[in-house]
């Protein structure tokens, strides 16, 4: 994985002591015996095979799985260069909230992302704002969690499809939990399983489950660490 190895390259000329979690969304190539193979040679790497559900089972296992002070998602096709980490780490980015990356905030570049891919994304950001998240880009798949706030949101977080990461946020909204948009160069992967119409109608449903969990009462008890 060229992925695994940029990331980790990276870390190790960092001065922070670091932990990266692969988890295996049961893929059916030769993911889980490469990040094998690397966690025999590099103890800070972690594999977590899990069953096929979906983005947001796998972002919840990895991060209640994790330990650190902050907690970064990252996508496995690394279309945000890691060197961008820093902007989500202390001293640009602390305390007990989330910073999230924003491909549209001010600042941000988008770069060989097709025509319909970027019309799909406006109008379903078009809806999510409307729908009371606020914010210019929810689905970067690029965002860091304080580690104290963790478990308040994602013992909570339903939702295993793609729509979690509206999900993650409509809750941080709900419990008053602040919110950074950081604005990144983000290139275009050829390989994204990302389909944009299949995808963006599932997200429009997910949209209809979180109002639906908020009438039922689902998001009413955040959990309180210490």
């Amino acid at each position: 994985m060229d992925s695994l190895t940029r990331i980790t390259s990276y870390l190790a000329g960092q001065t922070y002591s670091w932990e990266v979690i692969v988890v295996d969304d049961g893929s059916t190539d030769s993911t889980a015996e490469l990040v094998t193979d690397a966690a025999s040679r590099m103890q800070d790497i972690r594999l977590i095979p899990e069953p096929h559900r979906g983005k947001g089972h796998a972002v919840r296992v990895g991060m209640q799985a994790a330990s650190g002070e902050y907690r970064f998602q990252c996508d496995a096709d690394l279309s945000m260069p890691i060197e961008q980490l820093a902007h989500f780490l202390p001293p640009e980015f602390e305390g007990p909230g989330i910073a999230i990356g924003s491909r549209s905030a001010p600042g941000a570049r988008r770069l060989g992302d097709p025509p319909l891919r970027k019309l799909m994304g406006k109008a379903f950001n078009m809806l999510v704002r409307l729908g009371g998240t606020g914010f210019s880009d929810t689905q970067c798949g690029f965002k860091c969690f304080a580690g104290a706030r963790v478990h308040a949101l994602f013992d909570l977080q339903r939702l295993d499809g793609f729509g979690s990461d509206v999900e993650v946020l409509y809750l941080a909204r709900r419990f008053g939990i602040p919110v950074k948009e950081v604005p990144i160069v983000w290139h275009y992967r050829s390989g994204s399983k990302v389909r944009p119409v299949r995808d963006t109608l599932h997200m429009f449903a997910d949209l209809a489950a979180i109002r639906l969990n908020t009438l039922r009462g689902c998001y009413s008890s955040p959990r309180s660490d210490n």
